[in-house]
Parts: C-alpha cells; structure tokens; sequence
C-alpha cells in the first residue's frame, strides 16, 4: 500500500508521519509538501496521482491563517481552500485512489452548538463569520464524501479534530490558539523576570483540548478499518477551564511570578466541548492527560525556542505543507 500524505511537514502531518512510517512502513508513505505540488492546480494535483500512484491520500494540505488573516483575506481562503477539497476529490476518484482521508476543523461546527457538539449539529447553523471563508470551504469535505460515494462508489473518510495543540504548533502571537500563546507569554515571561502575567478574561470558559500525537495515532484505524462519509470527531471530551490551563501551563514552564486575569477582555464561547461518543464506539480514544500533553509541547518549545526557524514565532499567511 502506498500513502500519500499532503501537508506532510505541517502541524499535524509532523505528528502525523512517523505514525503512519511505524504502522505501514517508511517505504510505503510519502509525504508532500507545497514545493513538490501546487495541489490548487488540477494539473498538478493530476500529476503528483500519476506518478505516486497512491492507494491511499491522507489530504492535510490547507490554506491556514489567523483570525486577522481570515477576516482580511477571507476570499482567499474561501476559493484556496475549497479548490484544495474538490480538485482532489475530484481527481483521487479518477485516478484510482482507494481512499481518501481528510481531517477539518471543529471551528466549521455552527457558531452557537450546544456543548457536547455532536456530529449531528453540523449543518445546525452558520460558524463563526470571523472564519467562516475557510471554515465553510473545508465543510465542502462532508458533502463531497457523501457525493463521490454515491455516484462512484469513492471511499473517503472526513475527520474533525478538535482543540489540538503540541509540537510543531504555531506559537506566533497573532495566529496562535490559546495552548501555544500561553505557553510563549509565560515562558517570554519567565526569562525576562516579569513578575506579573495578564491573562484575557475571567478564567471560567471550558474548552476541549487535544494533544496532536493522539489525534495522529487513530489515522491507522480509519485507513483500515473505517469506511464510511459520517464524520467523527477527534477529541479528548474532557471539559477544561481557562483558569486550570493557565494554572498548568505555568506550573510546566516553572513561572513563579502573579497571574492577572483582565475581565474587561473577552473570552468567547463559555463552553465548547466534543462529543465523542462515536469515536469511542469504535474502539478509539485520546488518552494523553492535558498536563502530560502541555509537559511535552513546553520542553519541545523551551528546546527549540532560540534555533531560527525551529519554532513559528512570527505570523504568516501560508499553505501548510
């Protein structure tokens, strides 16, 4: 079997490709980056199938930014993003492709789900407007998985991960989540000797965080045993408040100093949490405990913090591959 990984040298392809190297063998997978194909061209994306001739294409490739980003350039990602989905779609069930694996993310669930956010909300209403240009492009996924399927009998598999965050993240201010950004701002902190760090909001809002490495480790299964256009999220389901998180993250950073919560800031959606109940029907789970996740992810970065270029600290609008 030969796997075609796109994205491969991404956040989550990183994780994502000694995993699929251990359980199938580093000679049968292949990752791509955008400086091998441009997959927005259907001749390329025409080519990269031709000459790899993958059995199996797990798709990561996606037009990532900010929120900044998103709201500036929102047609951008809207067009980029929804050409990435349906060329290769497209193409994959013309040239053969066994299966086609296809990770989204859970900002395409509606802006006002109600926690536990169950597959079944999806189409419940509209995402977040901020970044809904991109958010709705990868929903595109979930209605080309039942399409293909339908008409050409095209095996694919759409994955919704949730909150993650690990190695390999993007830590810069502008376009990071709140696991790499607090992580940055308490250890910039700790070697500049501030004794004081502020923090947005009121510390009582819940997320679902998950760590990358689980999220990588369940491919395996839904490239051999899954095959089927319901969706399934990826996530830990474990509710964690703002206030635990920044608790923890110092404690992993050995920050000693004040911790200030500005209340006059906003902190989004109070509770946003994944249901997992259908990811563990099929024998998954994601077992890393947050505190043993953020260990992980703070030695990576305290480790590579001063190599140029080892650790994204400063904001681009980029393809991630």
């Amino acid at each position: 079997m030969r796997i075609v990984v796109t994205g491969a040298t991404g956040f989550l392809g990183r994780h994502l490709m000694p995993v699929l190297e251990a359980e199938f063998g580093a000679e049968c997978v292949v990752g791509l980056s955008r400086s091998d194909f441009d997959l927005e061209d259907r001749s390329q994306v025409q080519a990269m199938l031709r000459q790899l001739k993958p059995q199996v294409v797990v798709h990561l490739a996606a037009y990532v930014g900010g929120i900044g980003a998103n709201r500036r350039w929102g047609a951008d990602f809207l067009f980029r993003n929804a050409m990435l989905t349906v060329l290769m779609f497209e193409e994959a069930c013309r040239h053969g492709v066994k299966k086609l694996v296809y990770p989204m993310g859970g900002c395409s669930y509606p802006a006002r789900a109600t926690s536990p956010i169950g597959e079944d909300q999806m189409w419940d209403g509209f995402p977040q407007p901020e970044s809904a240009p991109y958010s709705v492009a990868k929903k595109l996924a979930l209605v080309a998985s039942e399409a293909y399927r339908q008409q050409h009998g095209f095996s694919s598999v759409v994955l919704i991960p949730g909150n993650m965050y690990g190695e390999y993240d993007n830590f810069a201010y502008e376009e990071s989540h709140v696991v790499p950004a607090l992580i940055r701002r308490f250890y910039e902190a700790k070697l500049r000797g501030k004794k004081e760090v502020v923090v947005w909001g009121t510390g009582k809002a819940q997320r679902d965080f998950v760590y990358a490495g689980d999220v990588a480790r369940v491919f395996p299964f839904f490239i051999k045993h899954y095959d089927s256009s319901q969706p399934v999220n990826i996530s830990s389901g474990r509710a964690t408040t703002i206030a635990q998180l920044v608790q923890i993250v110092a404690r992993c950073v050995g920050y000693e100093g004040r911790i200030v919560w500005d209340t006059s800031k906003p902190e989004g959606q109070m509770v946003k949490i994944f249901d997992t109940t259908r990811m563990r029907r099929l024998g998954l789970q994601c077992p890393t405990g947050l505190e043993e996740g953020i260990r992980r992810t703070v030695e990576w970065f305290v480790a590579n913090y001063h190599r140029p270029g080892a650790v994204r600290l400063e904001p681009s609008r980029r393809l991630a591959a």
